[in-house]
Order: structure tokens, then C-alpha cells, then sequence
């Protein structure tokens, strides 16, 4: 009887080696009705910052902002002797033409998109705002009539901004719109809670933020510390952006300032090649 149960058993751990043996080697079984789900795939990561491949010479983007409005002052910085990004608010009496003859010249040309400030700050632009709370279809007609005014844009800034550009509902939903459009998006910077380059990620477009405002404090010294500093940036990492408006002071010292650039062998460059990194030559 000993020997007998001692087979039995025998019999049944092989058995059971056999059957755990088959269980290993199937495929594993689909997960049930209530299992959790497999984690989802990372995105894949979004151009949200300028691109890694340092150009062969320091780059500088100068980007001036406002323009469109004031059609005798727009005219004079259509005679700027560098190449440059112009800003363009939409709807106003020279945005076309600015925008036309800016892209003859080989500068380049965003859409200077109006924008919800924390604070009430009344301008020609207050009635065509983008605004926090917008449906989705009332900012994407907006946008279009914009883009559809400033067709040479290849990219946006914001005009003002410092609510609507910390928002991160509004700002996902801007940028779906400008990714669907093909522009690129650069960051004015109106508050430190911004959260475009975030949405920009998301959207999966290229974007930058500019480095420094030029003219903040219109007092020429203040300028040329800030032009300074924008240099050293340049100089440091590659590349800058700068950012002015289409003030008549800016431009005085502005073309003060330029021969510089050449001394520190610096180049002028547009948004379009920093942002979408066309080296593009003179």
C-alpha cells in the first residue's frame, strides 16, 4: 500500500508540473471587462522650444510689435536696413501692407493676436480679443478672419495676453487652432504664469519665448543695457529674441545700435529661422 500511494503520487506531481508547463507557454490572456488599462504610449515630443542644432553664427531676432495702426510710423520701419520680424495687429489701416511689403523685403511676419490682459487696458484691438470662457467655434472664426487678414503669417504672438495666456483651457485651444493653420507660436512673455509653451507642446507645434524687451523704459541708456543683454545671449547660446514695439524712439536708437551687431559677428534673423531653424543666408 506504501508503494502504491507513493505512485499515485508521483503520478499526480507530474501532473501538475505538466499542466503549469502548458500554462506558461500560451499567450497571456486578455485582460477582463474591469482589469485596468494598459498605460497608453508617451506623444511623442512636441518642438516647443527652439531647435537643439546650434547655427554656425549667433543669431539675433529682432521682433517688433504693434504694427498696422499707424501707417506714416509703419512706413518708416519698412525701412529698416536688417532683417526683421514684424508683429502685425489685425484689421488696422496698414496691417495689410505692412505685412505685404515686409514679406518682398524676405523678413518675416507673424500675426500679433490680441489677447485678454488681467487688467482693463482699452485699445483698438478690444473688440476682436481672444478671451477666457470663448467656445471653441467662436475662436476659431476669429482666428481665421485674423489669419485671413495677415495671410504671410507663418506664425502668432500675443498682443497683451496676461490672462488669456495663463489659461491653460483657453491656451490648449488656441493652439489646436494655430497647429491646424500650420503657424508657429511665439511667447511675448505678459506674465510669468504663462502656460504657452506648455500649449504648445501639447499641440505639438513649434514655439519660443523671446529673451528680452528692448524698450520697456523708453530712456535710450535702459535700451541699449537691455540690447546688451539680448547680445550676450546671442553670443551665449546661439541664438536671441528680442522684442520691441513700433515706437519712433525704438527705432532711433535701434539704428544706433545695429552696427554692432556686425562687430560681435552677429547675424540679423527672423522668427522663421530660429523657431522653424531655416538657416537661411543673405
Amino acid at each position: 500500500m506504501l508503494l502504491f500511494g507513493a505512485f499515485l503520487a508521483g503520478l499526480f506531481a507530474v501532473g501538475a508540473l505538466l499542466l503549469l508547463t502548458g500554462q506558461g507557454a500560451k499567450e497571456q490572456a486578455p485582460p477582463g471587462p474591469f482589469a485596468p488599462p494598459a498605460p497608453a504610449p508617451p506623444p511623442p515630443a512636441a518642438q516647443a522650444v527652439l531647435p537643439a542644432t546650434l547655427p554656425a553664427q549667433p543669431l539675433l531676432a529682432i521682433v517688433v510689435d504693434d504694427l498696422g495702426y499707424e501707417p506714416g510710423r509703419d512706413a518708416e520701419w519698412m525701412k529698416f536696413p536688417e532683417r526683421i520680424t514684424v508683429a502685425v495687429l489685425p484689421f488696422g489701416p496698414s496691417s495689410r501692407n505692412v505685412a505685404e511689403s515686409a514679406r518682398s523685403r524676405g523678413w518675416g511676419v507673424v500675426l500679433h493676436v490680441p489677447m485678454e490682459p488681467e487688467n482693463p487696458a482699452p485699445d483698438r484691438t478690444e473688440r476682436f480679443r481672444l478671451r477666457r470662457g470663448m467656445a471653441g467655434g467662436e475662436m476659431e472664426s476669429l482666428l481665421a478672419r485674423m489669419i485671413e487678414n495677415v495671410p504671410q503669417a507663418t506664425g502668432a504672438s500675443n498682443h497683451m495676453g496676461s490672462a488669456f495666456t495663463a489659461d491653460p483651457e483657453s491656451m490648449a485651444m488656441y493652439a489646436a487652432v494655430l497647429k491646424k493653420r500650420g503657424l508657429f507660436l511665439l511667447d511675448s512673455v505678459t506674465t510669468p504664469r504663462s502656460v504657452v509653451l506648455d500649449a504648445a507642446q501639447g499641440a505639438g507645434i513649434p514655439a519660443a519665448r523671446r529673451d528680452v524687451v528692448l524698450d520697456a523704459d523708453l530712456r535710450p541708456e535702459e535700451m541699449r543695457r537691455q540690447w546688451e543683454r539680448a547680445v550676450s545671449i546671442a553670443r551665449e547660446k546661439g541664438r536671441a529674441i528680442l522684442v520691441c514695439h513700433a515706437r519712433t524712439e525704438t527705432l532711433r536708437v535701434l539704428l544706433d545700435l545695429l552696427p554692432g551687431l556686425r562687430r560681435e559677428k552677429i547675424r540679423a534673423a527672423t522668427l522663421d529661422e530660429l523657431i522653424g531653424g531655416k538657416a537661411e543666408g543673405r
